[in-house]
């Protein structure tokens, strides 16, 4: 997905804005398996998803708990690090070979302070990514896990095809096992 479509997606900027905030962007790549983000770290750095997946995670004694997936177009931030600038709490892993698009957290904030647009336009993003978050709380507290696959099923079935069955099950928190009793039934 190219940069000027994901920009306009989180929310339509002017043309002199949208090139001033691409000044600051710049394509990077990485391989399968490269881990972005560590928990406990402070994170300066966001990412779009030019190509490729990614899981979020967190450890949990011997176990990683997937709570998130990034696609094509999607920022990759950890919240924490870019609100608070303190440490954040998840990992996050490339499922795939990945190309994205990366912006330091300080060169954005010194834009904000330069351009209006380029402020409401980080303010829509950290407002969506707010969003998504309590879509998934609430799904985790009030849906079945059957609920919850089927509605990935709907809504990203893209996942179902490249991520791993195991990281799928972690996500619905769930066992494998589980996770293949339910698309037995579903099928």
């Amino acid at each position: 997905m190219h940069i000027n479509e994901i920009i306009q997606a989180i929310y339509p900027l002017p043309q002199a804005a949208a090139g001033l905030l691409k000044e600051h962007i710049m394509e990077v790549s990485f391989p399968k398996g490269h881990i972005l983000f560590r928990q406990d770290k402070i994170e300066n750095t966001l990412y779009f998803i030019k190509k490729g997946i990614v899981r979020a995670y967190a450890r949990q004694e011997d176990n990683d708990i997937t709570f998130w997936f990034g696609k094509e177009g999607d920022p990759v931030l950890s919240m924490k690090s870019y609100v608070e600038r303190t440490k954040g709490y998840e990992n996050v892993e490339l499922l795939e070979d990945a190309e994205l698009y990366q912006l330091k957290a300080n060169e954005l904030e010194t834009l904000y302070l330069k351009d209006i647009h380029i402020a409401n336009w980080g303010r829509k993003l950290a407002e969506k990514e707010l969003v998504k978050t309590e879509e998934r709380l609430i799904s985790r507290q009030f849906k079945t896990a059957s609920e919850r696959y089927s509605e990935l099923m709907r809504y990203s079935p893209h996942l179902l095809q490249r991520v791993q069955l195991g990281h799928i099950a972690s996500y619905l928190g769930i066992t494998q096992v589980s996770l293949s009793r339910i698309r037995a039934e579903l099928k």
